[in-house]
């Protein structure tokens, strides 16, 4: 069951939803919009190894935004940190970014419960598309779990920042 934007808000201020800054102006009718934060990330490798820490490149936004070229891929994250112990966040695109040929979350759109920290966008664009710090560009909406809750204690806990693949930790 997907939480109304006036639950959003009250399991926000019963502590069951956690914001590191929250504004009103953001809730929606059945999610939160999420910010861009200021780092981009792009990876500098030809191939990626999912066996190895891949070369990477950490660009700051400046305040004038930053041009993105067509069919590029990089990583960003949400200029807030955001989680629940009680509730699964799930990120959705916005549409008006999605009108301009931007996707915001490929494919991994679960946080899992109890992940506390900024979100990782993996952000790929179809058309030339300027960036700025700080604008829109995606949601969060929150879900009630059924059964036992396990939380979540993995290696993306705590991100500040945008954060590149660790899926080659699970090959040691």
């Amino acid at each position: 069951m997907i939480l109304t934007g006036n639950e959003i808000t009250k399991e926000f201020y019963s502590g069951k939803i956690k914001f590191s800054q929250f504004d009103m102006v953001k809730i929606g009718t059945n999610s939160y919009d999420l910010c861009l934060g200021s780092e981009l990330i792009f990876y500098q490798d030809d191939i990626l190894d999912v066996k190895k820490e891949n070369k990477y490149k950490i660009i700051e936004i400046p305040d004038e935004g930053i041009v993105i070229p067509k069919h590029s891929f990089c990583l960003g994250s949400s200029s807030i940190k955001l989680g629940s112990d009680f509730y699964v966040p799930i990120i959705h695109g916005k549409s008006t970014t999605a009108r301009m040929g931007l996707f915001v979350h490929i494919t991994a759109d679960l946080i899992d419960i109890g992940f506390y920290g900024t979100t990782t966008f993996q952000l790929h664009n179809l058309l030339p598309i300027k960036l700025y710090k700080g604008m829109p560009i995606a949601q969060v909406s929150f879900w009630k779990p059924k059964g036992d809750i396990v939380l979540y204690d993995g290696k993306y806990q705590g991100a500040e920042t945008p954060l590149t693949s660790k899926v080659y930790k699970d090959f040691r």
